[in-house]
């Protein structure tokens, strides 16, 4: 892990900023109030401002610098301790990591980490295909399903599995505003794939907008012309005159991994069952620091070397040592 003062994004650099702007302010009044006073100690404290003061204004220059670099960087993104480590999403406020985002792909069965990777984005969003494709090459299997959590979820990355022999199984990312506000969400919404519509709350049916010769966008819209303006539920669903529910045009393949997810509710179980495990194992192993190298090429390394050496130790378990001492000279 990395010092996370040491890691400097255009939002991190503007908060600074504004911080050092804030003392800068306030050390003024404090030395203007000093200046009116009379007497030895009134004059040490305005020296000891003027001293705080021009410290922040280096402050402020450096921060300046910085921002420059930060606006200058292909990702808007400059860590000093190690220039490929890059700030990570966590939940909890405040508890942001400076270092690298590591993934695993982990047989259910026997719970060998089947394929590895470590990059320096700071989400899961665009790893679902990359691993599962993978996981599904080191075991030579024909059909893989794949597991993952919300963080996972893309529509664009389920869409690349598709025809693949990949079934990824990712819960859908709720992201509507409305639910918090009471509002019907678009799962309340039912689609009919066979005479594409969607049926509301109320039951009244919702068809397709058809789409204008210089429509760009990836999804179709679908609403009601008349319904919804004397709808009794219409507070209960939109605060304008009508609900217009979008459609991705490749939703069908949503739809598809939805249903696999309904026909399993134990999946996000299984899945934390099997890749939690070894995650908690390695970070045990490595201890508070995690990564000892540093850049990506030799974190990357040292990572490998992490993996062989729980799967070794996983195989000892589950061959013994004298099986799997015979299997390596094979």
């Amino acid at each position: 892990m990395n010092n996370r003062d040491k890691n400097f994004t255009v939002a991190k650099v503007g908060k600074r900023m504004e911080q050092v702007d804030a003392s800068i302010a306030r050390y003024l009044r404090a030395l203007d109030q000093a200046d009116r006073e009379e007497g030895d100690v009134a004059e040490a404290k305005s020296l000891r401002l003027k001293e705080k003061i021009a410290g922040l204004r280096r402050q402020m220059q450096a921060l300046k610098e910085m921002a420059q670099q930060v606006q200058a960087a292909p990702d808007q993104q400059v860590s000093l301790t190690d220039p490929d480590a890059r700030s990570m999403a966590t939940s909890g406020r405040g508890t942001g990591v400076v270092g690298y985002n590591v993934q695993i792909a982990v047989d259910a069965e026997h719970h060998l980490i089947v394929a590895h990777e470590v990059i320096n984005q700071g989400h899961d969003r665009s790893q679902l295909a990359p691993m599962a494709h993978k996981a599904k090459e080191a075991t030579g299997c024909e059909q893989v399903t794949a597991l993952a959590d919300r963080g996972y979820f893309s529509g664009d990355q389920v869409l690349s599995c598709e025809g693949t022999g990949v079934a990824p199984i990712v819960p859908k990312v709720l992201t509507s505003s409305g639910t918090k506000r009471g509002l019907f969400a678009r799962q309340d919404f039912i689609y009919d794939a066979e005479h594409d519509h969607y049926t509301c709350p109320a039951g009244a049916q919702l068809t397709k907008i058809h789409r204008r010769t210089d429509h760009t966008e990836d999804f179709d819209r679908y609403r009601h012309l008349s319904a919804c303006f004397t709808c009794p539920l219409r507070p209960r669903c939109t605060p304008t005159q009508r609900r217009i529910i979008k459609r991705w045009e490749n939703e069908d393949v949503l739809d598809r991994m939805q249903a696999r997810l309904d026909r399993m509710p134990e999946a996000m179980g299984v899945r934390r069952q099997t890749v939690e495990h070894p995650f908690g194992t390695l970070k045990a192993w490595m201890g508070a620091t995690h990564f000892l190298t540093r850049t990506l090429d030799k974190v990357r390394t040292e990572m490998s070397l992490h993996v062989m050496a729980y799967n070794l130790k996983r195989m000892i378990t589950i061959f013994g040592v004298g099986q799997l001492m015979e299997a390596i000279r094979t």
